[in-house]
């Protein structure tokens, strides 16, 4: 499983024209499911989200997760994260799992979000064209990856 998680001052989802998804202060999140992805990965990866300490305290430092400051999550499934580029020009996606396995572990992942502590998951759209718009705070952009490659 990969995630792109950006520190967000808002971001929003719209699937031809109309919003379906809409955050405040807090997290986008692109994620991705790979083939051989399980439970344990949706876990693994919600909770290194839910504990990111990338929100500033009081001293400016980055020492607060969104669970610490109530800040919200947005949770759009990426594909294209599991992008093979090493060979050609032409991405290969067979390290995506099958849409069916990635939506269940899309969903636990943002179930398990809100179990953590994270006050409002809101859902992209799964199998759909979507347009994702952000002002990114910071700018803070990271990448995880359940089997620890980054």
């Amino acid at each position: 499983m990969r995630a792109v998680v950006q520190r967000v001052k808002r971001a929003r989802v719209t699937v031809s024209g109309d919003t379906v998804a809409e955050t405040g202060p807090g997290l986008l999140v692109l994620l991705g499911v790979a083939r051989g992805d399980r439970a344990e990965d949706a876990a693994y990866m919600a909770g290194k989200v839910a504990g990111l300490r990338i929100f500033e305290d009081d001293a400016g430092k980055m020492n607060l997760s969104a669970v610490d400051v109530g800040g919200e999550a947005l949770v759009v499934p990426q594909f294209t994260l599991l992008g093979d580029t090493r060979k050609g020009r032409r991405p290969s996606f067979v390290a995506a799992a099958d849409p069916k396995d990635a939506r269940e572990l899309y969903v636990l992942f943002g179930e398990r979000l809100k179990e953590l502590g994270v006050p409002r998951v809101a859902f992209g759209r799964f199998g759909e064209m979507m347009d994702v718009e952000l002002v990114n705070t910071g700018p803070v952009t990271l990448m995880l990856d359940s089997t620890r490659l980054f």
